[in-house]
């Protein structure tokens, strides 16, 4: 028996469901939960009775130092925002990307690292070179493949949505620099279920999203700046990014001398909340040996396809494999009605790319495995 790592009665669903979704719509648990509703009750509601100017223009600090915690880079580097979107769809214009420039994707990464350079390519002359994923080929060295002296940027998510590749980045990191391009890296789908040390990668910028695998609420979301592009000014800006932003003069821009100057506006403070306390929660129990429970529920569920017509995507010891993303298809099998069963036998999975996707998180237990294994 595999147990989980954290406390199942935690999250009220997976004492009817197994959950094997946390890529998709991530289970919040019960100390982010009591958190938001604790601020909600005792703060939030009461205006400024509660809050001074003063405490809601520090209010994101704690948060920005458990995020340079996770991820290993100085506090000053961190922005926190929105969206990972809020600073994707500003990456054009910080580069300020010129006609005749490439920019290289993976042709099925998550949207919000394409669609802003589709929109901006309309206004410039650019190449968008985009990367198939294909099966036994290495996906990092297809994307190295397609950088060259045009290439201005190289824009990835660290861990794929669809199909749970991860890349190398040092490696990616180290053919961009030979020819002076950038590298922007989404962590979305990695932070919080692997180690990641951001000072090994020295990327320029790179983005995450707070639910999913961070265990927060949606609606918030950080950014990490490389020292050089915390200098540039951003393309677009807010009230709440000022020195001090409750400096009200309207006729001056005074921008924070960090990251925080990409926060544009009032974010939504109980989702920051909920975000902080879960990530105590995952740095109280480590990423290290979240990955490594990922790792062993991964066997499992490769060692039991063994025998089905399921086969994994990446194989859980490949290379570029992750283990808490694995996805699944079959030769001849309807997918729609192969999940349709997995629900009514109420396991929750993602489809993506027309396969089975399997997320494993540290709330998962060797029985979410096996009745994943039974209905297939």
């Amino acid at each position: 028996m595999i147990d989980a790592i954290s406390e199942r009665q935690d999250y009220p669903c997976l004492k009817t469901h197994s959950y094997l979704n946390q890529a998709s719509l991530g289970l919040t648990g019960e100390v982010a939960v009591s958190a938001m509703h604790s601020f909600l009750e005792e703060t939030a509601r009461h205006g400024n009775l509660k809050m001074s100017d003063a405490a809601e223009a520090n209010f994101l600090h704690p948060l920005r130092s458990r995020i340079a915690c996770l991820v290993g880079s100085e506090e000053k580097n961190v922005a926190i925002v929105s969206s990972s979107s809020e600073v994707l769809s500003q990456v054009p214009l910080l580069l300020n990307a010129k006609n005749g420039n490439q920019v290289v994707f993976v042709s099925t990464d998550f949207p919000a690292l394409t669609r802003p350079w589709i929109a901006y390519s309309q206004r410039k002359d650019l190449k968008l070179c985009f990367v198939d994923e294909k099966e036994k080929y290495s996906l990092t060295d297809g994307i190295i493949d397609n950088i060259n002296e045009h290439t201005v940027a190289v824009c990835v998510s660290y861990v794929q949505f669809s199909s749970g590749t991860c890349l190398n980045i040092p490696k990616l990191r180290a053919a961009t620099n030979a020819f002076g391009a950038r590298l922007i890296v989404d962590i979305t789908q990695a932070a919080g279920a692997v180690p990641i040390l951001l000072t090994d990668w020295a990327a320029d910028i790179v983005v995450c999203s707070g639910y999913k695998w961070l265990g927060g609420h949606g609606g918030i979301a950080f950014a990490v700046f490389s020292n050089e592009f915390l200098e540039k000014e951003p393309p677009t800006v807010g009230w709440f990014g000022g020195e001090n932003p409750f400096d009200m003069d309207a006729k001056k821009l005074s921008l924070s001398q960090t990251a925080a100057k990409y926060t544009q506006s009032t974010l939504s403070y109980i989702s920051a909340v909920g975000l902080e306390a879960a990530l105590g929660e995952i740095l109280m129990i480590g990423t290290d040996k979240i990955n490594k429970h990922s790792q062993n529920l991964a066997n499992l569920l490769i060692t039991g396809l063994s025998n089905l017509e399921w086969a994994p995507f990446c194989h859980a010891n490949a290379k570029e494999a992750s283990s808490h993303i694995i996805t699944l298809s079959a030769p001849e099998s309807n997918i729609p009605f192969a999940v349709e069963r997995l629900n009514k036998n109420r396991i929750i999975c993602g489809v993506r790319n027309n396969r089975i996707r399997v997320s494993i998180a540290h709330y998962n237990n060797s029985h979410d495995i096996n009745a994943l294994l039974q209905s297939l």
